[in-house]
């Protein structure tokens, strides 16, 4: 019997999207960091992904499983980062710390950002996206400049915007046997060495 198993990625996408835009709201300047965003990095954007990762794992998917891993723990920690100084259990890092921090997951996602160039244009698009906000982040926190945060925080709404959109596109493209929603599809290799133009 063919035990075929499902798509986990817009799972893990959405799990990104969603919680990507709503904190970038606040980086913009709308509201405020609240339980809601809090809520929404634990469960969604942290456990979710995590859990998507170890099913990537199962397909034998590396990279999938490296990105959907680390960006849960990526949301696990920043959850920490800042209940952790709250609930008395360590002090609040300096923004400067924070950079670094930032810095840190830049260097990774620009990595990804690489390979994600044998994927689809969405998938790099997110990536891509994905790295220019964290070093936003990074220099918003090592400049102390709220106007690089409010550009960061629009730019980082655009990018979980692109994660929703290609997690929606890969559910309702299966769903439907056809294309709903582009994702700007890659030529495979064979092809284009036939048809180079």
């Amino acid at each position: 019997m063919e035990n075929k198993l499902a798509n986990s990625a817009p799972l893990g996408l959405m799990g990104f999207g969603m919680t990507t835009v709503l904190l970038n709201i606040h980086n913009a300047g709308f509201f405020p960091i609240d339980s809601m965003i809090l809520a929404m990095g634990l469960f969604y954007g942290g456990l979710a992904q995590v859990i998507v990762g170890i099913m990537e794992f199962k397909k034998g998917n590396t990279f999938g499983t490296t990105a959907f891993t680390s960006y849960g723990l990526f949301w696990l920690t920043l959850v920490g980062l800042i209940v952790m100084p709250k609930l008395g259990i360590a002090e609040a890092s300096p923004a400067a710390f924070m950079g670094w921090y930032l810095v840190m997951w830049g260097l990774f996602t620009g990595f990804m950002f690489i390979g994600s160039l044998r994927y689809c244009f969405a998938k790099q698009f997110v990536f891509g996206s994905l790295t220019v906000l964290f070093f936003l982040l990074a220099a918003r926190d090592f400049t102390g400049s709220a106007f690089i945060g409010t550009i960061a925080g629009f730019e980082g709404i655009v990018c979980g915007l692109s994660a929703i959109y290609f997690a929606m596109a890969q559910v309702l493209n299966e769903e439907y046997g056809r294309t709903i929603l582009p994702v700007g599809d890659k030529q495979p290799q064979a092809a284009v060495a036939q048809h180079p133009a």
